[in-house]
């Protein structure tokens, strides 16, 4: 039953690359006679979803769901950027700081033409670059391999980025140790997920690297390593700022550590200063090898011009937008609220995190959540920060088909050539799709006999109780994801 899901999986992902280099984001205008990728794109998309369900429904170790992820990789990164065209932003931002300029305060359009700022989708090569300095630092290393070639410089981009997948691979199941899931369980759900693999991996996003860095430093933290923990997660804020939420978090988790469980006054001093010095040399490192500045956080904003749904402000905003044509200005109000709510909402679940230990981590996970839905532009990929951390706390069955479900319509909420919006009718059938792979997440299999098995998809919390007893801490390949009864 494995194997048949790896070659099912395997199948959609080579479909679905053979799609993408026509339907996909490849860096020109869209050709009109692409129903033929289109649809082979899509029918590997469903096939990867399925082979993810049934994969989730099967007994495969942690290690089997990790050779199964890499398998379904390897044909998306030969092929051109699925759902999204910000690879090539980045190659554009990138070639900026090549060119000896700075990429935060100067653009992509004053650049000479060519074809790397060709590719770039117009409106972002008048914005400056939002990215930390270890994302300007693999760029343009990365452009002076390749210079002007895109697709050499897309492939090296995303081989540059593909370390956080093996970071995830890594630190997923020793998070599992301190926060109670099983691992297979909580790598299915962050590793193997479509969302993971579509969007974030064949995507080319940074945010494979900045997750894979937050988890690998949060495990290391938990564990023997603190202060190497700091300097990961440091760089995973290096790549994309949003990693830093959980600093906060970690230094209850150092404190408790140092202290065995009961954290004193001087405890909780020694993380706080020792942590702050260890962030601050990081980060200065990273920025004066990548010879930019502090710049980058006064652009942090500039992809405020998009106004997606998921983000919770911004779509109140365009309600009452929608309802009341005289009231002007609600989405930069309704933002503006939004920031002073993920404040609240961010300092409450750091106090109450202070126990330290899997409380801790499980409260940043809160936190990064919370940012992703409360701040002004929410894409679909960003539900990947605080998956990679609260998948390896144990859930009920009903909250990982309800997670199941969301990641399925997240992955196909944008239009493969990351700049078209899908029709009406296109959004209700995905919909139904979405709900769909939830339910089957949910509810026990049937068996070809007729009868309905007593496997379940995932194991209920009760299980993953029992189990944790049983379970020796450095067992990688662990039991299945279905108790045998």
């Amino acid at each position: 039953m494995i194997f048949t899901g790896k070659s099912v999986g395997l199948a959609g992902s080579v479909l679905a690359a053979f799609g993408a280099f026509e339907a996909g984001a490849t860096g020109r205008d869209p050709v009109p006679s692409r129903t033929l990728a289109t649809v082979s794109l899509y029918i590997g998309v469903v096939l990867i979803l399925a082979a993810w369900v049934r994969l989730g429904q099967s007994a495969a170790s942690a290690r089997e769901i990790v050779r199964t992820t890499w398998l379904w990789c390897v044909p998306l990164l030969c092929a051109p950027p699925l759902f999204s065209t910000d690879l090539y932003t980045y190659l554009a931002q990138g070639a900026v700081a090549h060119a000896g300029l700075d990429p935060y305060k100067h653009v992509p359009a004053e650049l000479p033409p060519s074809p790397i700022t060709g590719s770039a989708a117009g409106d972002w090569l008048s914005i400056s670059s939002p990215y930390g300095p270890l994302q300007i630092l693999i760029l343009k290393g990365v452009l002076a391999v390749t210079g002007e070639n895109v697709l050499l410089g897309v492939f090296l981009t995303r081989l540059a980025l593909l370390p956080g997948l093996a970071l995830l691979c890594f630190a997923v199941p020793v998070l599992c140790r301190h926060l109670g899931a099983r691992p297979e369980r909580a790598l299915w759900m962050t590793v193997a997920n479509p969302l993971l693999v579509l969007c974030v991996v064949s995507g080319g996003h940074n945010d494979l690297l900045m997750a894979g860095l937050l988890a690998a430093g949060t495990a290391l933290v938990l564990t023997h390593a603190p202060g190497t923990g700091f300097a990961l997660v440091t760089l995973a804020a290096a790549v994309k700022a949003p990693a830093a939420v959980a600093l906060p978090f970690l230094v209850w988790v150092w404190a408790a550590r140092r202290s065995g469980g009961r954290p004193s006054v001087r405890d909780h001093v020694f993380a706080f200063v020792t942590s702050v010095s260890i962030v601050v040399t990081t980060f200065g490192l990273c920025t004066v090898v990548a010879g930019v500045d502090l710049g980058w956080l006064r652009t942090l904003s500039r992809n405020s011009v998009l106004e997606p749904w998921l983000s919770i402000p911004t779509a109140v905003g365009n309600i009452v937008e929608a309802a009341l044509p005289s009231a002007t200005g609600a989405v930069a109000a309704c933002r503006m609220a939004g920031w002073g709510v993920l404040a609240c909402l961010v300092a409450w679940s750091w106090w109450r995190s202070r126990a330290g230990g899997a409380t801790a981590v499980r409260g940043a996970a809160a936190a990064l959540l919370a940012t992703v839905v409360l701040a002004p532009v929410t894409l679909p990929w960003y539900f990947t920060w605080p998956l990679v951390l609260g998948a390896a706390a144990a859930w009920p069955v009903s909250w990982v088909a309800v997670a199941a479900g969301v990641s399925t319509w997240l992955v196909v909420s944008t239009h493969p050539d990351g700049r078209t919006l899908l029709p009406p009718w296109g959004f209700g059938a995905l919909l139904v799709l979405a709900i769909g792979v939830g339910l089957l997440t949910a509810f026990p299999r049937v068996s070809s006999s007729g009868r309905g098995s007593r496997h379940r998809a995932l194991p209920h919390p009760e299980d993953e109780t029992r189990g944790q007893a049983m379970r020796s801490p450095t067992n990688f390949s662990t039991s299945g994801m279905i108790p045998r009864q």
